[in-house]
């Protein structure tokens, strides 16, 4: 599923879980939260959500910004298969 307005979020407590896609209208914010040991990862699709690129990944807690520039790029955070140990990683993408 993939949001244009709407902000996503999604608690994590396993590997290859992400998060609803996002496709933002300009500036975007990622935040991360919660007690876990994983890696979450940003990544982005040029094709709607079909393949995905790894942007970015984070190993603790984190708020951040960023700017998309491109029409049509789709944004998700999850964790890969492999990349969780324990906890919960709370993650949301917000306009």
């Amino acid at each position: 599923m993939v949001n244009t307005l709407a902000d996503v979020t999604r608690d994590i407590t396993a590997e290859n879980v992400y998060t609803d896609g996002l496709r933002p209208i300009d500036v975007f914010n990622v935040s991360i939260t919660g007690t876990w040991v994983a890696t979450v990862f940003l990544q982005r699709s040029f094709d709607g959500g079909t393949n995905w690129v790894d942007v970015e990944s984070w190993t603790t807690n984190v708020e951040d910004q960023y700017s998309e520039a491109q029409a049509g790029v789709v944004y998700r955070l999850g964790i890969k298969t492999g990349g969780f140990t324990s906890g919960t990683s709370v993650v949301a993408l917000s306009q």
